[in-house]
């Protein structure tokens, strides 16, 4: 039987308005599936750049309990270097400033993004089961050229210490720029990419989309305002919540940071504190409504990304690695897709 999020399903319902019309189960069309099932397991993450006081030795734990799980595809909250490509050329419609230059890697390797995304796919398409040193530093080269950072430290770390230096494609600022990638603390790279490579996996796959929340606001800061303003009443909830988790990371006790994280009651607060008061706010514009939509609509694309990266691959495992206020979002939505079964976080990160 297709598993329905039950955990989660308690905590959303307040969050839905109460269904006038003849409803129709489409969870249910897939009660008859022949064929393999996709499990994946959505972990609900802090932005780790934002606590900076930990030992990334202390996700040891964490990472033990995800490598259990067996992934096959690991996506991350990132913007992919094929949508990043899309908002410079379109600046004034998407905006670029969440997207880091490619500019260093495009002097290295003398590829446009859109070229050498298809360096990649090409260079993945014939991949050896025993990549040699100098195969994965000219697919690092690729990865960083095509704008996908974390994929490239996946492959700089499949590289025995010896031969993380420069070539095939890798100049001397590339090597530089994985370096400092080392040092970051932020998820993507030190939960995502170190598991990717742990498990011997070529890459993740960035999942995040802002093509469908660049609301076009003239008055950005009445925008903000009115946003800040109805978000304001969950202050004391959000600071016990905050103060919790700086506990545990100055504990250096992450596992239990993460089981917090992923706990029913804390995504409960997370969901309503996002949509609840905001769609409850009084404004002439209509501007947290409006935020709102962008919000859906931001969740959905990143689900159908996750679907597009497996599409091709039943019964595959994934592990999505997402900002925690997005997980009950993923786990509603991906839990009403044929063939799709959720796996509880809980149940991967208890002892």
């Amino acid at each position: 039987m297709k598993r329905r999020y039950s955990m989660l399903c308690g905590c959303l319902v307040t969050l839905l308005p109460a269904v006038t019309y003849a409803a129709v189960d489409l969870a249910a069309l897939d009660k008859d599936m022949v064929g393999p099932r996709t499990e994946v397991l959505v972990l609900g993450s802090v932005h780790l750049s934002e606590h900076e006081a930990f030992d990334p030795k202390a996700l040891d734990p964490l990472l033990d309990r995800l490598a259990a799980f067996k992934p096959g595809y690991i996506t991350i909250e990132a913007i992919s270097g094929e949508q990043c490509d899309l908002a410079k050329r379109h600046a004034a419609v998407y905006g670029d400033d969440y997207c880091a230059s490619t500019d260093t890697a495009k002097t290295a390797t003398g590829l446009e993004v859109p070229a050498a995304i298809v360096q990649v796919n090409r260079t993945l398409a014939a991949w050896p089961a025993a990549p040699t040193a100098a195969q994965r530093r000219q697919l690092a080269a690729l990865f960083l050229a095509a704008g996908e950072r974390a994929s490239a430290y996946v492959q700089w770390l499949q590289l025995p210490v010896a031969e993380r230096r420069a070539g095939d494609g890798l100049d001397g600022s590339l090597v530089e720029l994985l370096k400092q990638i080392q040092t970051r603390k932020n998820e993507s790279y030190q939960i995502a990419a170190v598991l990717a490579a742990r498990l011997g996996l070529q890459r993740v796959y960035a999942v995040d989309d802002h093509t469908g929340d660049n609301h076009q606001i003239a008055d950005r800061k009445a925008f903000s305002a009115s946003l800040q303003q109805a978000w304001s009443g969950y202050g004391p909830t959000f600071d016990a919540m905050t103060e919790r988790e700086a506990a545990f990371i100055a504990s250096n006790d992450l596992l239990s940071l993460y089981r917090s994280v992923n706990d029913p009651a804390a995504l409960q607060v997370l969901a309503e504190s996002n949509v609840r008061p905001t769609l409850a706010a009084v404004s002439p514009q209509h501007y947290p409504q409006i935020w709102v939509q962008g919000w859906e609509i931001r969740n959905l694309r990143m689900v159908a990304n996750i679907l597009e990266v497996v599409r091709d691959h039943p019964g595959s495992r994934v592990l999505s690695i997402v900002g925690a206020s997005h997980k009950p979002w993923f786990d509603g939505w991906l839990g009403q897709v044929s063939g799709v079964d959720i796996v509880e976080a809980q149940d991967v990160l208890k002892e």
